[in-house]
């Protein structure tokens, strides 16, 4: 029961959907709730699936997928994508880490911003569009847990660069036994939509692959610029990792 508290948990604070009244809240169960936020993405990627499957039967593929990451970004209330945002235009205009930092902060929205939530939603709309209906069901199925497992692991690896901030609640230390917990219940879909033929273990194997990869790169940056990460850093992580993956898994199935 402690657990399904801390999924809903993860859930009321990841996207909008509601939760049972029974759940009830302790500032302490946020700690620990991040091990779940894989099982969010989950969630979101059954949203975003069923749109676009339903979508695709009466409408052009290019159109069920925008369709279907409207349905996804409603859901969480664009709060990976806010994040991406604010990364760029933190990385992009600031010089020194404050600068950085108070970037982030601002609500508004500069040019880095704009142009990088953009071109991120553009190159995931049409990387799905390319690909066959049940690849693009089972990389939307993959690709959401396994790219917020990415940004588990900055709460895993990494300290917290504020003092106070959106995600401070869930930057305690992540625990190698809670960050077992998130990569088991983003590896389960992956294996799923691999046994079912939806994606082949190679494009799975890309896809993943350069989820690591661009993490990693992010990681250093931000551990450079920063000397850590933010809350709008882990929306940028989610997204970048999500957005790379739709490309190998494209980069296999085209070729």
């Amino acid at each position: 029961m402690q657990q399904l508290r801390l999924f809903f948990i993860a859930l009321q604070f990841f996207t909008r959907l509601p939760i049972p009244r029974w759940v009830g809240f302790e500032p302490a169960w946020l700690h620990h709730a991040s091990r779940y936020f894989p099982a969010v993405g989950l969630v979101v990627a059954t949203i975003a699936g069923a749109v676009y499957a339903a979508a695709a039967l009466v409408l052009p593929p290019a159109v069920a997928v925008l369709l279907s990451t409207a349905a996804g970004i409603y859901a969480t209330g664009a709060f990976h994508e806010d994040g991406f945002a604010d990364t760029c235009d933190g990385l992009g205009g600031g010089h020194t880490r404050e600068r950085v930092l108070e970037i982030m902060k601002d609500s508004r929205i500069g040019a880095y911003g704009a142009i990088g939530i953009v071109l991120m939603l553009a190159t995931k709309i049409a990387a799905l569009a390319s690909l066959p209906l049940l690849a693009a069901l089972g990389a939307l199925l993959a690709a959401h847990p396994l790219s917020r497992l990415m940004a588990c692991s900055l709460i895993w690896r990494m300290e917290y660069a504020r003092a106070e901030g959106k995600a401070k609640p869930l930057a305690q230390e992540m625990r190698s036994g809670e960050f077992a917990i998130a990569a088991l219940t983003a590896a389960l879909p992956a294996g799923a939509v691999v046994a079912l033929g939806w994606l082949p273990p190679a494009a799975l194997a890309t896809g993943l692959g350069g989820m690591l990869l661009a993490t990693l790169w992010f990681a250093r940056k931000f551990q450079q610029r920063l000397g850590g990460y933010t809350g709008d850093c882990l929306g940028a992580v989610q997204q970048l990792s999500e957005a790379v993956f739709y490309l190998g898994v494209l980069a296999c199935v085209w070729n």
